[in-house]
């Protein structure tokens, strides 16, 4: 299994458009060490000839380029057999409106992830332009399955998608119901004929034991990094909201995910989703120190794993 990171960082990506922190500057200016990072989505394949991705973020067009195995090999073709969704944020699913040209594409999420995005979504109509233009694919929750090439034959992966604490999309809030668990999961991939396995959890509003069972014998793991802190945001004031609220468990702290996830055993540990203000973005602060002394890594642009 090959895991390329075409994405590492949160909506807004890194440095930020509209942002002026210590660490977006610092990027703009060449004054911190770090690099420059598009909006979370991975690339997965297990004979890097058929690829899947995990969420496709609104510079899905510049990943796609970026990276030569995912380019088409004859005219009017891709790579690409089906897009996974882990939730319905804009920074996950916006980029599926930029692959419009007349192009067949599979889709897995959850039922609740797909009427988020097509129903009362006239935007949704782009992707219409002929009949069953858009195949969508149930991800049903602690059910494992294979993953489906785009001609629905089998490839040597499965998914188990595992209910995550988070929150509707900003422009779904009071539409659908906080509580609902198909609104975030996290995923779980496995290699058939290796039994390799992969859990991808990019965003962790809280971590529970369920979230704990499924990262439980992973040979891999990607965490939720978005914050250090919960008063990141708020403490300089630019949301005056904490990073639990915004359904992110920050990454410092006594009962942060460093702590928490002391115990996991998996032989790769990244966090990946991470914030423009988050200081562990800087390769030479503090908590760049505490995040690799502790065996974690800090997902790139560009990162490939191989398990």
């Amino acid at each position: 299994m090959l895991l390329r990171v075409l994405g590492s960082a949160a909506g807004g990506g890194f440095p930020q458009w509209n942002c002026a922190c210590v660490n977006c500057e610092g990027m703009r200016k060449g004054l911190i060490a770090a690099s420059p990072r598009t909006e979370e989505s991975i690339a997965l394949s297990v004979d890097e000839e058929d690829w899947f991705l995990i969420n496709a973020s609104p510079e899905i067009h510049a990943q796609i380029e970026s990276y030569r195995p995912l380019h088409p090999r004859r005219s009017r073709s891709t790579p690409i057999q089906a897009i996974v969704l882990t939730n319905g944020d804009l920074d996950h699913c916006l980029g599926l409106l930029s692959l419009r040209e007349n192009h067949r594409l599979v889709l897995y999420a959850t039922d609740s992830v797909r009427r988020g995005f097509t129903e009362g979504n006239v935007l949704y109509r782009t992707l219409r332009r002929f009949p069953e233009q858009v195949t969508w694919r149930t991800l049903k929750l602690d059910v494992e399955e294979p993953l489906l090439r785009a001609d629905g034959k089998p490839s040597d992966l499965t998914v188990t998608a595992v209910a995550v604490p988070g929150k509707p999309p900003i422009h779904l809030e009071g539409l659908v119901s906080s509580g609902e668990p198909e609104v975030n999961v996290g995923l779980r991939f496995r290699q058939s004929s290796n039994g390799k396995v992969l859990a991808y959890f990019p965003g962790v509003g809280r971590i529970t034991p369920s979230v704990l069972n499924a990262l439980e014998g992973a040979d891999c793991v990607l965490f939720d990094g978005t914050f250090w802190s919960s008063d990141e945001l708020s403490a300089p004031g630019f949301l005056g909201k904490s990073a639990e609220d915004l359904a992110h468990w920050p990454v410092g702290g006594p009962e942060g995910s460093l702590s928490i996830l002391s115990k996991i055993d998996a032989p790769r540990r990244v966090f990946i989703h991470i914030n423009n203000t988050n200081p562990m973005l800087r390769e030479d602060s503090h908590e760049r120190e505490l995040v690799e002394a502790a065996g974690w890594e800090v997902a790139w642009d560009g990162m490939e794993i191989r398990l």
